[in-house]
């Protein structure tokens, strides 16, 4: 039976995943909010407010040893989940920028597919039958949208490939997901401010232009830490199958802020896409499910990572 204790702690969890998702879920919003400000300009604002508020974070929480713990992480592979997760923000704040939202919110729903496939690529996982029909039909969907509207949607596919080896790569650099952003933001924290100081002495930088501009410029690293910061606190009370059903609210967000907020084509073509790729993530996720109910190890790429 299961104690009072537990349920008001798998209830915290939850709330937790939910205010995460669905905080990155409405990341478009802030970034086309901020339409008059370059991308590579606001990746700046957004990494090197991070590091300061992911570092005081740290200090007050963890104190030395939360810094400390950090030296246990592998030195390559931090790097290279660092070069990842740059390119990767960058990308999607470009696609916002750039109307191209809808093409960024299916990047993210096919990314738990590019976890998996990633896994039989690189760890030599193997696939269940049903997940070898979830990629069938994610296969059928994306090229069904390529043929016919004749273009590959690249963006979509950088986005979910670029964040999938992300994952990947992280794991291998062995660190919490707090301390593992806050080590990849202090990397480039340098690199961020020196391009914002040249802004500035170029008077083409967006920080103090405008009222507005400063304030969202300035709650860069808020709106990047506290989902998170929830996102660790859900990751340590709640199983990783029911992580893996929540993180469909980022990409289902950023979808109808798409087609009901900014009014991005959404014709036949892509409603056969996407209904193709919902349904392989339908059967995806009731095979996780099932796998876990039958008490079959899950493997490491299925699990949840932070998106955006």
């Amino acid at each position: 039976m299961v104690s009072l204790e537990d349920r008001e702690r798998r209830a915290a969890g939850l709330a937790s995943a939910i205010f995460a998702y669905s905080a990155w879920g409405a990341l478009p919003l802030y970034f086309k909010s901020l339409a008059g400000v370059g991308s590579l300009e606001i990746l700046a604002h957004r990494i090197a407010s991070s590091a300061l508020l992911l570092g005081v974070g740290i200090a007050l929480v963890r104190g030395r040893e939360g810094f400390l713990a950090l030296r246990h992480a592998d030195p390559r592979a931090l790097l290279a989940s660092t070069v990842l997760i740059a390119f990767n923000w960058l990308l999607y704040i470009w696609a916002v920028q750039h109307g191209r939202v809808l093409e960024a919110s299916l990047g993210y729903f096919v990314n738990p597919l590019v976890n998996v496939a990633l896994g039989v690529a690189i760890l030599k996982e193997t696939l269940r039958p049903w997940q070898k029909v979830a990629f069938a039909l994610a296969g059928t969907g994306v090229a069904a949208l390529v043929v016919t509207t004749g273009r590959v949607p690249w963006i979509a596919l950088v986005l979910a490939c670029s964040f999938g080896l992300y994952g990947l790569v992280r794991k291998r650099a062995d660190v919490e997901p707090v301390g593992g952003l806050f080590a990849e933001t202090a990397i480039l924290a340098p690199l961020a401010l020196a391009w914002l100081g040249w802004l500035a002495h170029e008077g083409t930088g967006a920080l103090g232009r405008t009222t507005r501009e400063t304030v969202l410029l300035a709650l860069a690293g808020v709106i990047t830490s506290l989902p998170l910061l929830a996102f660790g606190h859900a990751l340590r009370r709640l199983k990783l199958s029911t992580m893996g059903i929540v993180q469909y609210l980022a990409p289902t967000g950023q979808f109808l802020l798409a087609v009901l907020v900014y009014d991005e084509p959404f014709g036949r073509a892509q409603a056969v896409a996407f209904g193709f790729i919902w349904g392989a993530l339908a059967i995806y996720t009731w095979d996780g499910i099932a796998a876990v109910r039958r008490g079959a190890s899950r493997t490491e790429s299925e699990a949840a990572v932070v998106p955006e």
